[in-house]
């Protein structure tokens, strides 16, 4: 291969691997996350590095103990995090695949991300736990009940 040619596709990567940057630069800066309590009281947001940057708490508020507000705002900027975590590592699984930088960034994330297999399973609504077994069948083999 002539120098003057492998030097333009070396100048041509070098190009292509700037633009990936500069689109994975402009879509990290788009994300974010949001989480709010399970009362709805309060609502928090952060950005893709996990900071937060809104705080909404509501006029309920008023007179609840504040070690249970605090716990309730941690655990609320926890979830945010994990869910803005979960879109950077989406992003850069996109954009450079698997490998060492992308378990860099996931080692590097406080809370972990969404969709890292330890996300609380949200409990069943209440119509689907409820058992549905004709009467007979249910008096005659009840369900084991925890006290």
């Amino acid at each position: 291969m002539e120098p003057d040619q492998w030097l333009a596709q070396y100048g041509q990567k070098i190009e292509q691997a700037k633009q990936s940057a500069t689109a994975v630069q402009e879509q990290l800066g788009d994300v974010g996350g949001s989480a709010t309590s399970p009362d709805g009281l309060i609502t928090v947001t952060v950005n893709a590095s996990g900071a937060l940057t809104n705080l909404v708490l509501r006029p309920q508020l008023r007179g609840e103990d504040p070690e249970r507000i605090s716990g309730a705002i941690m655990t609320a900027v926890a979830q945010a995090q994990r869910a803005a975590a979960g879109q950077v590592v989406q992003i850069m699984s996109e954009s450079f695949g698997d490998g060492p930088a992308l378990d860099f960034v996931k080692s590097k994330m406080p809370n972990g991300y969404s969709g890292d297999g330890t996300d609380a399973v949200e409990p069943e609504p209440e119509i689907q736990r409820r058992d549905t077994r004709p009467d007979d069948d249910y008096f005659t083999n009840p369900p084991d009940v925890m006290a």
